[in-house]
């Protein structure tokens, strides 16, 4: 290159400034990344569909071509019409509750000719201290129900995993459909938290799935620590509460 006098290196020009404006969309979108461990999936999800749409509007999406416009700026166009379709599509998702970036609109109830049938998720009963845990395995226990306890934080990425991909999942929620369902978030990490956490449990850290039967007793064969993929975890529930 250096022999070359600089014939070999590219040449300024408008490409440039696009060269700049992709890699500047790019660090945003890492940015987002990073964030999506301590923000709430809908929060993470409006900020991809302002940035797909933005970046849209900067692609030319919503400007009329000229007859003599070239190949690649058609394809431009066609590519930022595509984000603006689904950005919108993201900030639809956000605000019915969606979580999923890449299924967007899962979290909208779609009207059928037989009525309502909308995403289904486990409905999880949160707990702070040790005291409320005993209280609603007792409760349980009075009418035959297991339990499962999970421990959350925000800034777990594998809680969010097995919310994402686990707990969503089909099999999964009718596995545990006559089960007591708690969560302890531990976001916080306080003493209440730590008390419960590794007082009690002994447990180093989110995520962790505790399980209880029917006559209230802790089924520690059956504890999990960490990330499990659905099917495999509806086995190992399904194990637990029998």
């Amino acid at each position: 290159i250096g022999t070359s006098a600089g014939k070999l290196l590219p040449r300024a020009g408008s490409w440039m400034d696009a060269v700049k404006a992709v890699f500047g969309v790019a660090l945003l979108g890492v940015a987002i990344i990073m964030l999506e461990r301590i923000i709430p999936a809908e929060l993470a999800m409006l900020l991809w569909g302002m940035l797909f749409i933005v970046s849209a509007i900067y692609m030319g999406a919503l400007r009329n071509l000229e007859i003599e416009a070239s190949g690649w700026q058609k394809l431009w166009k066609g590519l930022g019409f595509v984000f603006l379709v689904y950005g919108t599509l993201m900030l639809v998702g956000a605000a019915s509750g969606g979580k999923d970036t890449l299924q967007p609109l899962r979290g909208i109830a779609i009207v059928g000719g037989s009525g309502a049938a909308g995403h289904q998720e486990l409905a999880f009963k949160r707990i702070k201290s040790l005291d409320d845990l005993q209280r609603e395995v007792a409760f349980a226990s009075s009418q035959g129900r297991p339990v499962m306890l999970d421990f959350y934080a925000d800034w777990c990425v594998s809680c969010k995993e097995m919310e994402k991909y686990t707990f969503s999942d089909p099999q999964v929620i009718d596995t545990l459909s006559n089960t007591h369902l708690l969560q302890a978030d531990v976001t916080a990490n306080d003493d209440v938290d730590q008390a419960l956490l590794q007082g009690h449990f002994g447990l180093p850290g989110p995520p962790a799935i505790i399980f209880y039967g029917s006559d209230g007793q802790e089924r520690r064969n059956y504890r999990l620590v960490g990330f499990m993929p659905a099917a495999e975890f509806s086995q190992h529930a399904a194990g637990a509460i029998r």
